[in-house]
């Protein structure tokens, strides 16, 4: 199991802020409880936490990712129910639209 953080960098007040996500629901919030990241940063999916807090996660064993293999990741699992591996991540996601695309091709040709 593990616990990823990606390198977006959005601002919010003034914080700047990126998205910690894990291959499970227990295991992100154990995480999020070993940084302190309240609660209330949970977004359904993964928590939204500041840079500080992502100091934190990699040195508590977060796994970096790009925001582009973070949001392939997060699709991938509400699609299938499993985060998959950043490295096939956004592979997944073209071959998801491809064959999607393909589907409705034929659909409308029918």
């Amino acid at each position: 199991m593990t616990v990823y953080v990606d390198n977006m960098r959005a601002g919010y007040g003034r914080m700047v802020m990126c998205h910690m996500l894990g291959d499970s629901e227990a295991e992100v919030h154990a995480m999020a409880d070993c940084i302190g990241v309240a609660r209330r940063w949970y977004q359904g999916d993964h928590y939204d936490i500041c840079l500080a807090k992502r100091s934190l996660a990699i040195k508590s064993g977060a796994v970096e990712i790009t925001s582009r293999q973070a949001a392939a990741m997060r699709r991938r699992r509400r699609e299938t129910g499993s985060l998959g591996s950043p490295e096939e991540a956004e592979t997944w996601v073209r071959t998801s639209i491809r064959e999607r695309r393909a589907g409705a091709t034929e659909g409308a040709s029918a």
